[in-house]
């Protein structure tokens, strides 16, 4: 199987590929899918339908499946390297991806309340959960790239100030369309 190493890692890198963009699509989704349920009739209607189609169409065609994908080209590599699983970065990158899969649960959740015509969140509130995905991103690839290189100290400092930021952004947007 190690003769397939750089292909299973190219499929891996590929379906973790697809799979963030499901996952920072399906929670625009979500803001427009709630941002649609305040329109007076019939564009609430008529909003609402053809986003649940889209939203369904992206989780059940395109985010699940790489999410599924992802796992099993992940652990095959792990099986054919199985030394990565006695070093630490591996252990911290493990943790980051259990998040993601519980993010990515709580997407599910989301988009199941939503397809009920559920609204429970404000649109505000999911801007601020869709940058989860992109903290975890980048701890991720960071973690990987770098995990020799990097001191721990520092690549905290960096997810906090980069969080930070990212919440700062959002209050900015959000103050921005406010204004409009």
């Amino acid at each position: 199987m190690a003769e397939y190493y750089n292909y299973i890692k190219a499929l891996h890198l590929i379906f973790v590929i697809t799979w963030f963009a499901g996952l920072f699509y399906i929670v625009r989704l979500f803001i427009y899918q709630i941002e649609a349920s305040q329109k007076p009739s019939p564009d609430k209607e008529i909003l609402g339908a053809q986003l649940k189609i889209m939203a369904n169409r992206l989780w059940v065609i395109i985010t699940w499946p790489s999410a599924i994908l992802t796992l099993i080209f992940a652990t095959t590599l792990l099986i054919i390297n199985p030394a990565w699983l006695q070093m630490p970065w591996m252990h911290i990158k493990l943790g980051f991806v259990v998040l993601l899969y519980l993010y990515q649960l709580k997407c599910h959740q989301i988009y199941k309340q939503l397809q009920r015509d559920e609204v429970k969140y404000s649109s505000n509130y999911m801007r601020l959960f869709n940058e989860v995905a992109t903290i975890l991103l980048f701890a991720i690839i960071f973690l990987v790239i770098v995990r020799h290189e990097v001191n721990w100290i520092f690549g905290v400092i960096g997810i906090v100030s980069l969080s930070v930021i990212l919440m700062i952004l959002v209050k900015i947007y959000k103050r921005y369309r406010e204004k409009k």
